[in-house]
């Protein structure tokens, strides 16, 4: 992921927003505010033959207290056009091998319950679910749901 990505990738964060089952965030940061917020290293773009961006995915650390150094919390997004596709499979695969390379041993992250297609996703990519934390967080003005989900890197002790 790279400036010049930047567009596309609020673009498709923009969507997910604009479906109310990916985050609880309401509006698109700046580029500037996302770029800062996500770890350099672990941040990825799939590209069609044409260079258009279909999805991306990142990770944020999850505490800069050190005993937390090897667990992060990523997100995915594919462009709705492109679901279905093995996009979002392929993202986290990229995600997974750069982490595992660095010495991360959790990726962890935040569903919506609803959120049914990216709750399959994540554990076809080896997730597996924490449990389910209720009512953790209002959204539109309604309570939801979260369901907690991590993957432990087999390799990392």
């Amino acid at each position: 992921m790279r400036p010049e990505h930047a567009e596309a990738v609020l673009e498709i964060y923009q969507l997910g927003i604009d479906q109310q089952n990916a985050t609880f965030e309401t509006t698109v940061p700046t580029w500037e505010a996302f770029d800062a917020a996500k770890l350099p290293d672990h941040r990825f773009v799939a590209l069609d033959d044409d260079g258009q961006v279909l999805g991306w995915a990142a990770v944020v650390p999850v505490s800069d207290r050190c005993a937390y150094a090897g667990v992060v919390e990523h997100s995915v997004y594919v462009h709705p056009e492109a679901r279905c596709r093995g996009v979002g499979l392929a993202l986290l695969t990229a995600l997974i091998s750069s982490t595992e390379a660095a010495g991360i041993w959790t990726i962890q992250s935040g569903v919506f319950p609803e959120n049914m297609a990216s709750l399959t996703l994540h554990q076809r990519a080896g997730f597996r679910v924490i449990g389910t934390r209720e009512r953790i967080g209002q959204h539109n003005g309604r309570w939801r749901d979260v369901v907690l989900i991590e993957r432990r890197s087999p390799v990392i002790d």
